[in-house]
């Protein structure tokens, strides 16, 4: 790992370059691609990241690596709901695609990665590993037990896998793309940092 490469709280001012750099790893991604319409979709894309991010930044956990280049969200179980000029942009911005946002339910009291991304020409060099690593320390900190999330590549399941998540479902109905579901489970803050 570049050891000049440090992630670290995001500050207000980074949630512009963040949604930025989440709009641009996402592009192509096969889940974002099946809940946005074509439509307008970079800018539906970029303004939805910055909605999430402003939200996450409020109640959870926003990280980021290496001047924005990369970016990870986390919530906790205690979040609240978002606020209904927030919830009625969301079904703005996903038009008639919102009946297929959906979300497995996490178990009662686990954070949820929101979203990790890196930008594509920094992709391969470890800054989603840096960016997890951080923010999963940071979770068990704030007292976090057990962490879920899902996601629709391949790629990132090993990526996740090699950080302590193991697959609890895997969806693939045939309608859009597979989901997998994944979980990690943390004894406490000792345990976690020791196996870091």
């Amino acid at each position: 790992m570049n050891t000049r490469t440090r992630a670290r709280l995001a500050d207000p001012d980074d949630l512009a370059a963040a949604a930025d750099t989440l709009a641009a790893a996402f592009e192509h991604y096969p889940w974002t691609r099946y809940v946005i319409p074509q439509e307008h979709y970079h800018e539906r894309l970029r303004a939805l990241q910055q909605l999430y991010l402003e939200y996450a930044h409020a109640h959870g956990i926003v990280a980021v690596a290496s001047h924005c280049d990369g970016v990870i969200a986390l919530l906790p179980p205690d979040a609240p709901e978002p606020a209904p000029e927030m919830i009625n942009e969301v079904m703005r911005l996903h038009g008639d695609r919102i009946s297929r946002l959906q979300q497995s339910d996490p178990p009662a009291g686990a954070w949820r990665v929101e979203t990790l991304g890196v930008r594509p020409e920094r992709q391969g060099q470890r800054l989603a590993s840096t960016l997890l690593v951080f923010a999963l320390t940071e979770a068990v900190r704030r007292g976090c037990e057990q962490v879920v999330l899902d996601t629709s590549e391949p790629r990132n399941v090993r990526l996740y896998e090699r950080h302590g998540f193991q697959t609890t479902t895997h969806t693939d109905t045939g309608h859009g793309p597979p989901v997998w579901t994944m979980t990690a489970t943390f004894e406490n803050s000792t345990t976690r940092k020791a196996s870091l």
